[in-house]
């Protein structure tokens, strides 16, 4: 089998294939681990709320389990445990409800953190506009760019083999490698935000590339209330907004899912916009209003792919049976990496059928009961 792209979602699937006693050839155009793709970045959080959905919620603490393993296979910290507050809001809180509803039925781990209490457990957080908090006490961020590169390392020494190559696709939308067609049982496709680029035709539509722009900010000199040994990374749905505390080096990281503006992966350069910058500065200076005088330490650009609906993109090409999709990050995958690894394995060794969420067609007809991903 051949896998294309060494992103997390090519990755994880790469290794799952290979674990199964799969022959696998892992393809990557780019150094492992580069500033381009959706897991390039630092971290990336993983939250076990979803709404009323079990299986992302279930997905998430397996997915916890994964990185925490092989974390520990290659001596290394891939998992942050911060903890992960996810912030309800008095106008709209009807997404947070049901994902607590989800989260004491399955049994993951939460404190329920009424807004009069926000200020004494959390004093860095302004609860204006709040009803209440969910502290998920086990949740935290992923080391991403770290994830990827380990995984591919540990691939490598369980006998996968890696190819740094380019892949293209013909007219008929086949893989091809060096123009060639690639001679394989199945291709896994896992090439993120160049997906819709190698399959305009059945994918243009389908999958679409936003630009993520990150601020990361100074924080309090000796004020470790700011560290993620003592802050969790936060979810303001309502507002739209995410971060992680300080952490490695880093600054209080901030990003707005605002999901506007396209982006050409290839050619675009990587410069922050100024309206954004200051969006979230004015986010900063409601929710963490100590942090509104600090100076913007770094900046980052990466992208989301999103698909209609939130969800990933796991199943064969409509015109060839070999060629199977794994995409559709829709800002939510990386946190997701080992157990969408297993799970595509599975899909592409025929031991299970996709699930109809993960199905190719259009989606843009449907309409979700809870909040986008």
């Amino acid at each position: 089998m051949v896998v294309v792209g060494a992103g997390i979602a090519g990755s994880c699937t790469a290794l799952a294939l290979r674990r199964q006693g799969a022959s696998v050839t892992l393809v990557e155009a780019h150094d492992v681990g580069h500033m381009r793709a959706a897991s390039g970045g630092e971290h990336r959080l993983l939250r076990s709320s979803h709404g009323t959905d079990e299986l992302y919620t279930r997905w998430s603490r397996h997915a916890r389990a994964g990185w925490l393993e092989l974390g520990a296979l290659v001596g290394e910290r891939l998992f942050l445990p911060c903890g992960v507050l996810v912030l309800a809001s008095t106008a709209d809180c009807a997404w947070e409800d049901a994902s607590a509803a989800t989260l004491a039925r399955l049994g993951v781990p939460h404190v329920i953190v009424p807004a009069e209490d926000i200020p004494v457990r959390f004093p860095t957080v302004h609860p204006g506009g709040l009803k209440y908090a969910i502290w998920e006490t086990e949740s935290g961020a992923i080391y991403s760019q770290r994830c990827v590169i380990r995984t591919v390392e540990q691939f490598r020494r369980e006998g996968g083999r890696f190819v740094r190559a380019k892949v293209t696709t013909d007219e008929h939308e086949r893989p091809l490698l060096d123009g060639q067609p690639i001679r394989a049982g199945l291709v896994v496709m896992a090439c993120g935000a160049w997906m819709p680029m190698l399959f305009r035709r059945t994918l243009g539509r389908l999958l679409k590339n936003y630009r993520q722009d990150l601020i990361f900010l100074a924080t309090p000199d000796a004020d470790e209330r700011w560290l993620s040994s003592e802050h969790p990374g936060f979810i303001d749905h309502h507002l739209g907004a995410y971060g992680v505390a300080a952490d490695a080096g880093l600054g209080f990281k901030v990003g707005l899912n605002l999901r506007e503006q396209p982006i050409d992966v290839d050619n675009e350069d990587r410069m922050p916009d100024p309206t954004v910058i200051a969006r979230m500065r004015r986010y900063v200076a409601f929710r963490y209003p100590a942090l509104a005088p600090m100076p913007v330490l770094e900046m980052r650009v990466c992208q989301i792919t999103c698909t209609p609906d939130t969800h990933f993109l796991i199943d064969a090409h409509p015109d060839h049976a070999d060629v199977l999709f794994v995409c559709g990050d829709s800002g939510h995958l990386a946190k997701h990496g080992p157990m969408l690894g297993e799970y595509a394995a599975r899909v592409a060794l025929g031991e299970q059928e996709t699930d109809p969420r993960f199905r190719y067609g259009d989606r843009s007809g449907v309409s979700l009961a809870d909040r986008p991903q």
